[in-house]
């Protein structure tokens, strides 16, 4: 059977690959590492039948997926596999290989091999934030309690002073109903101006302690509105990060160096159809 070398234009190989992929939808089975691709029982003996194993390889390659996180674990041992079909390729007897396929693999190779820098890093900081915040929902359930134990003292201050005051508005009241008693004629030896002078005294004081109980309830009712929102804003921060969260752990639980291995795997084949086309 004869082979037809496959030509893409430089130019629009990147976007070309990348619209490929994400139009893939058919679902790729999990496949095993290294021993899969390496072992080959087979001999092979023509330029052509290297070439297609070797593609054929490359292509299971770029459409592997990694099982689980931290995807960076399997990194290393995907580009040793890619890397032992490419020399497996390259030192065969029946294959000549040239400076523009060596300078082409390796610019590919070292091209995958910084961005799994990159995701490394970006595992690294997605793991550290997942560790920071996992512990949201207990200083959520903290605030809460430290909020009804606040509220509770507040309620329990504000109902001492509030009897204390009305005790003692009761007593004035006592003593303006004595006075009125007094200007009655119910109780002699005691002027005119005297009783004038009392009654004015108690209600001024009956007046002042009124406001004190008023100026003492408004006071507690602020200090349980502050304490209120200073609670909601806590817990508001605190969900923000649980959001954060649940944001952090779904990307970790996606490969997103899929696309960039498929991506580079489709750069080797075309290294391999162009070195094969020259010969």
């Amino acid at each position: 059977m004869g082979y037809r070398p496959r030509t893409r234009s430089s130019k629009k190989i990147t976007r070309e690959y990348r619209k490929v992929f994400r139009e893939k939808n058919k679902p790729v089975k999990q496949n095993s590492y290294d021993a899969k691709y390496v072992r080959e029982e087979k001999l092979v003996t023509s330029q052509q039948q290297v070439f297609e194993v070797t593609l054929k390889r490359l292509h299971t390659l770029g459409n592997q997926k990694f099982g689980s996180s931290p995807f960076s674990e399997h990194f290393d041992r995907w580009l040793r596999t890619v890397e032992t079909v490419l020399d497996e390729f390259e030192t065969h007897p029946n294959i000549k290989i040239d400076q523009q396929f060596t300078e082409e693999r390796k610019q590919a190779l070292e091209t995958i091999k910084l961005q799994f820098g990159n995701y490394r890093e970006k595992e690294l900081t997605l793991e550290k934030q997942v560790n920071d915040l996992s512990n949201t929902k207990k200083r959520l359930q903290q605030i809460n309690k430290e909020y009804l134990t606040k509220i509770c003292v507040i309620r329990e201050q504000k109902m001492v002073i509030l009897r204390r005051l009305n005790n003692e508005l009761e007593i004035l009241k006592k003593e303006q109903d004595q006075i009125v008693k007094l200007k009655t004629g119910f109780f002699r030896g005691i002027s005119k101006k005297e009783r004038e002078q009392k009654e004015v005294m108690v209600v001024q004081r009956y007046v002042d302690k009124q406001h004190e109980f008023e100026v003492v309830a408004l006071d507690f009712k602020e200090k349980q509105k502050r304490l209120k929102v200073e609670c909601e804003n806590k817990r508001d921060l605190l969900l923000e990060d649980e959001k954060d969260f649940q944001k952090c752990v779904k990307e970790m639980e996606e490969d997103s160096s899929l696309e960039e291995r498929w991506l580079t795997c489709e750069v080797l084949k075309d290294v391999l159809n162009n070195f094969f086309q020259r010969k």
